[in-house]
Order: C-alpha cells, then sequence, then structure tokens
C-alpha cells in the first residue's frame, strides 16, 4: 500500500516566533520578504537554517504595510503590486542563492493572500511579479486557478489552527471562531486536511506556533502520512530579480 505525503508549511523570518525550533518541524519555510515582517539579516538567518534542514524555501509576499503586519487590504495599481511582488521575491532569491539554496514556490501573506484568491486583477499582479514560480495556496482560489491555466505548478494547503466558514474560506480573524487555539484541535484538524491537500500550515506568529506544529507532525505520522516537502529539486528554480 503506497503511503500517503503531506508537507507542513509555516512562516518564517517574521520576528515573532522561534524560528530554529519551527525549522526542526516543518517541511515548508514560507519565509517574509520585508514589506509585512523581517529584515535582510533575518531573511539569511531563516534561509541558512532552513537549508540546513533541508526545509524548502518560499517566498511570502505581502502589501507594503509592516504596520499592519500585511493583515489589511491596501489599494495598490495592480502594475505597482506586480513590482512590489517582483521586488520580494528577487531579495529573498538572492539571500536564498548567498546561503546556497533557491526559492522554490510562492505564497501571498495575510490580506493580499485573501484578496488574491478571489480578485482576478490583484491574483494577475501577483503571478506577474513572481516569475515562473509555482504557487501554494487556497482550493479553489482564483490565484490557484490561474496559475494552473498558465501553466504554473501549484499545491494547496490547509488550515488547522484557523476557522472555516460554510462556503471553505477561512473566518474572518475580526469574527468569533476565526482562530483555533488548542493543540491537540489543531492536531486532529491537521489529519482531517491532509486527506484533501498537499501542504498543512501552521500559522507561525501564533503564541504556541511550535506547540501546535509538533503536535501536528505527530498526529500526521501516527495517522500513516510521511510529513515530507511537496515541492521538488526542479520547482527551486532560478526566478527572476527585481523588475
Amino acid at each position: 500500500m503506497r503511503q500517503r505525503a503531506v508537507d507542513l508549511n509555516a512562516d518564517l523570518g517574521e520576528e515573532v516566533t522561534d524560528d530554529p525550533a519551527l525549522l526542526q518541524v516543518v517541511t515548508s519555510a514560507n519565509v517574509a520578504c520585508g514589506y509585512h515582517a523581517g529584515t535582510p539579516s533575518v531573511m539569511r538567518a531563516a534561509c541558512e537554517l532552513a537549508i540546513e534542514r533541508s526545509v524548502t524555501l518560499g517566498a511570502q509576499v505581502s502589501y507594503a504595510d509592516r504596520a499592519n503586519f500585511g493583515r489589511v487590504v491596501v489599494d495598490v495599481a495592480p502594475s505597482v503590486l506586480a513590482e512590489q511582488v517582483a521586488d520580494q521575491v528577487g531579495v529573498l532569491t538572492e539571500v536564498a542563492r548567498a546561503a546556497g539554496g533557491a526559492v522554490a514556490y510562492l505564497k501571498p501573506h495575510g490580506a493580499l493572500y485573501h484578496r488574491a484568491a478571489s480578485d482576478e486583477a490583484t491574483a494577475r499582479a501577483v503571478l506577474s511579479g513572481s516569475g515562473a514560480l509555482p504557487v501554494l495556496g487556497m482550493p479553489g482560489s482564483t490565484l490557484l486557478s490561474l496559475a494552473a491555466a498558465s501553466g504554473r505548478a501549484t499545491r494547496h494547503e490547509g488550515f488547522p489552527d484557523r476557522g472555516y466558514t460554510p462556503a471553505g474560506t477561512l473566518v474572518p480573524r475580526s469574527e468569533p471562531g476565526a482562530l483555533v487555539t488548542d493543540s491537540a484541535a489543531i492536531a486532529a484538524r491537521a489529519v482531517e486536511l491532509a486527506g484533501s491537500v498537499d501542504s498543512v500550515c501552521v500559522h507561525g506568529d501564533s503564541p504556541d506556533a511550535v506547540r501546535h506544529a509538533i503536535d501536528a507532525r505527530r498526529a500526521l505520522s501516527a495517522a500513516g502520512f510521511v510529513v515530507t516537502t511537496c515541492w521538488s529539486d526542479a520547482d527551486a528554480r532560478p526566478t527572476p530579480g527585481r523588475q
């Protein structure tokens, strides 16, 4: 019987959690590229440790809004947004290359993630600025549909530490039930989601992010899943620098 496999990803380089501890658990790292969090030195440390531990690197791009941690929609022209995405991908690509690795995929952060999931202009801008990078996102999202239509690789992810609406979208953080904080519940939900997605995400900025990741990984392994990266070596290809 073929073993089932699932990736475990988390947000790194945001200066709000224990990156080294998370990198002992996850198999893919969404590294903040400086627009919502992170600095060149923080990016460099995250990339070096991820490469050392064979964790796949992804560029977590955001609106230029450090004050709100990238969680508020910013009204920016698509052409400007594409340039901002290209800048972020370019910065992380250079940092990863200097550390001896490569960026393997793209994942928007926060408000940009959600807007690109439903707004075509935003999704196209994110794709335009990110070269040919494979894309990680929500199943059924506009971003993934457009990426796949253009021939780009895509991966689906689920969030065991977030509440879902009946429509399959995430409950807004401003509403009750948006966050799941019980580690046992998160672990159980990770197993539930793993059968239908390529990657399970644990938010790195949660107060107990490391515990959540450890418990989720243990539960996945106990349920018979092989926890391993969902990205191949071919995904970690050279990407365009800043435009």
